[in-house]
Parts: structure tokens; sequence; C-alpha cells
């Protein structure tokens, strides 16, 4: 169920001092309906179908499903479907994939015990995941030098861990990009976010793109993660943006999955005043959200969203979209336009050239992460610009020695429709380059 037996020889210093997360208690529980052997700690496994008798390369992909915040299930099921795709075609020369997936469940404690399980089942490496938690979960694979391949970017320590290896600039990007734009765009601005650690990174990154439009800093409004109603938010972030008669204040909810429970607040308090614009992130909304809230009559009519990724209208996609057409036609969970289903399609399009470029070697976590500390040049089909890790970049003097994709695409929603604003990608490495992270 391995890959080769790793070198237990492994880095245990130099690694930066993290922060300790809020307490949380809830389990791992099973992840993955079609998983066809269930691990003690509530994770499943799916073999492939292919192969020529190699021992198998298994990995690991988590993310949240089933909880009452942000939920990411289309990580894991697309992970399941890439392996009977890439299976059914023979595997990775030659070699089986074989993906574990785990219930990350918002939660620092089934974070780690994914990680832990990770360590257990000896994987070549944690694929397209989502987690809040980076202090539960990285101290594991480090331990145990295990790569974390794409991760969603949601927190810092995801561009700090040297056995991180981001395909996207997260939320630091989006937010840099977005401020960005902002600043050319509206009058005053007012940011909601979660009450988390991981929300009190966003303020000073949206601030960076403000600052570099020349435009004064964003109000800072904090809200429950897990609220059913946020009227009150909703209330005083109009009232904090439209203090100037004479410039069209903006709204940025940023709250994940609970950002269309702030909108429908949103929807009913803004009768009351005068007219503003709303800006997000992908990732807080997608042509899904945009569809259950009123297409085109929608409170997000008009709004400005940054992505990391071409609309997932571009044909770019079509090789995502005939993976799910072939493997999961009819999976629900399993979103082309999700920002996470995207996330674990890139990031496995980067492990399998990474596996192919080792011929027939040994795939483990250490020649993996040898690969790609090499200096190895990754292709996503026009994705992503061109990815390679290096041991720094510019942007390890702001605390960001892992991100070497801060490009950026800007869309918007125009009668019920999330599409190109712009064409191409925006590098916002300077913008971040001046981000004030203290």
């Amino acid at each position: 169920m391995t890959g080769s037996p790793r070198n237990r020889s492994r880095l245990r210093s130099g690694f930066l001092p993290r922060r300790t997360s809020r307490p949380s208690g809830a389990g791992a529980l099973a992840s993955g309906a079609l998983a066809v052997t269930v691990l003690a700690t509530g994770c499943g496994v799916v073999p492939g179908a292919g192969g020529d008798g190699d021992e198998p390369i298994t990995v690991m992909t988590w993310a949240p499903e089933k909880t009452s915040a942000t939920n990411k299930p289309g990580m894991p099921a697309f992970a399941e479907a890439y392996a009977r795709w890439v299976n059914a075609g023979g595997g990775i020369g030659g070699r089986r994939l074989d993906v574990i997936t785990c219930n990350e469940r918002n939660d620092a404690v089934a974070a780690s015990r994914c990680a832990r399980t990770a360590v257990k089942e000896n994987v070549v490496a944690v694929v397209g995941s989502y987690s809040q938690h980076a202090d539960a979960f990285l101290p594991a694979l480090e331990g145990a030098g295990i790569p974390y391949i794409g991760g969603y970017g949601i927190t810092t320590d995801e561009f700090t861990s040297p056995l991180s290896y981001p395909v996207n600039g997260g939320q630091p990007a989006l937010l840099a990009g977005l401020g960005r734009v902002l600043a050319d765009a509206c009058g005053p601005v007012t940011l909601i976010r979660p009450d988390t650690i991981a929300g009190d990174q966003l303020p000073p990154l949206l601030d960076s793109g403000l600052s570099a439009g020349g435009h004064g800093p964003a109000a800072d409004q904090r809200a429950a993660e897990e609220a059913t109603e946020y009227a009150g938010q909703a209330e005083r972030a109009l009232e904090a943006s439209t203090t100037d008669p004479e410039a069209e204040g903006c709204v940025v909810p940023a709250l994940g999955d609970r950002t269309s429970t702030f909108m429908d607040s949103f929807r009913r308090a803004r009768a009351d005043h005068p007219d503003v614009r709303t800006a997000t992130v992908l990732g807080s909304v997608d042509q899904t959200t945009l569809n259950t809230a009123g297409g085109a009559s929608s409170p997000y009519e008009g709004s400005y969203v940054t992505g990391w990724y071409p609309a997932s209208s571009d044909e770019l996609w079509d090789p995502m979209k005939d993976v799910i057409r072939r493997e999961a036609f009819g999976d629900n969970r399993i979103d082309p336009a999700d920002a996470g289903v995207q996330t674990t399609w890139i990031a496995y399009t980067v492990f399998r050239q990474v596996v192919e470029s080792l011929g027939g070697g040994e795939v483990s976590a250490d020649t993996v992460t040898r690969t790609l500390n090499s200096g190895l040049k990754v292709g996503t089909g026009g994705l992503t610009p061109t990815l390679r890790w290096k041991s720094r970049d510019k942007l390890a003097a702001v605390g960001f020695p892992r991100m070497v994709n801060a490009h950026v695409t800007i869309q918007e929603v125009r009668d019920g429709r999330l599409v190109s604003g712009r064409d191409g990608f925006i590098d916002v490495t300077d913008t971040l380059h001046d981000t004030d992270l203290v």
C-alpha cells in the first residue's frame, strides 16, 4: 500500500515558529463514499486498477466535510476520481496510484490526526488539500519528511514550511490583488472576515493592495465564523462604507462558505443605505453560489472577484472536466468551478510530472522532495505560470519563502455569471513584498 521505503533521517531544525491554534475538539470521520477500506482514524483509501505489478504509489488528500463552516468535499472526491482516471491509463509510469482521503473537519485535532495517518501509511506526499490548521498538521509532515503539494494557501504557514509546495499565492495573493483593483474603483472599503487566527492575517494583505493603489486602509470588521446570520455586521459594514458621499464604497466579505450567509443579511440591510459595490475572493463565491443567490438579481451582481486561475469557462479546464465526466459523472460533490477542485487538479498535475521525471527510479517522500527542490519546472497547461520551487525567493523577506506563484486573475459578476474581467494574470509579487504583516 505504500511507495518505496524512505530514508528516516530527517531535517528537524530551521522551521519557523508556529502560532498556537484555538482549541477545538471534534475528531475525524470517514471521508469518501467510494472508499473500499476504512481506517481506524476515519480515512478512506481507494486503490487503483492499473500498474504493472510494481508497488503502488500512495498519497493522501484531505479537506473538511459536513461541518458548520467551510466545506470542500470536492477536493478528496476529485482526488479519488483522478486516481481512477490515471490508473485506467496504466497508472503513473506504470505504477498504480492509491489515494487515501481524510475528513479534516475544520478542526485542529482532526487535521493532526489526518497527518498522523499520512505518516503511518507511509504516503509519499499529501496532495491538493485544504486546512486552516497548518500549525496542527505541518509538524507531523515535517517530522516524517512528507511533502505537502498544492495546499489551498489558507494559512501563512503553507508559505513558510520547507516541505510545502504551494501552486498558487493563497489568500495573500487574492487579497493583495483585490485591494489593488479596489484602490481605483472604491471609496471607503470595509473587510468582513472570520474572527480566527487565519482571519487575523487578511486585513494587512488587503491593505497592501489598497496602499499600492494610493488608497487608505480598509475598515476591519470581525465576524463569527459559524454564525447563522450577519445582520449586525452587514449594517455596520454599510455604515462604514458610505461615509463618503462623493465616492461609492465597497464591502468585501471574505468568510468562506459563510459569505453567502452574510450576503443574505446584506441584501436586506442595503435597501436603507446608499449604493455600495461588493467584492470578494474566489473560494468565498463561485458560480454555484451565484446560481443559488438569484443569478443576475443576486447581491453579487457587479462584484469584483479575484482568483488564482482562469475563469472556469476557459477551455484550459477541458482536460480536468474530461476526467470528471469520465470518472465522476453525477457526483455532485465535484464542481469544476470550485477553486478547491481546480487546485487539486493542478496539484496532481504537479505530482504526476514529478513522478514521471523519476523514470523507473524509487518513488518516495525523499525522492519527491529532492526532485521538487532540484528546480524542476512544472507546466500546468496555462492554468498557472510555470511552477518552480527555489530555496529562497523574492517574498522570503516578508515571510513567504515558499510562494512561487503570486499571480491572480480578475473576474466580475455580469448577468449572474462569473466572467473574466481582465485578460491574463496580474503579478502581485511587488505588492506583497511591501506588505507589513507585523
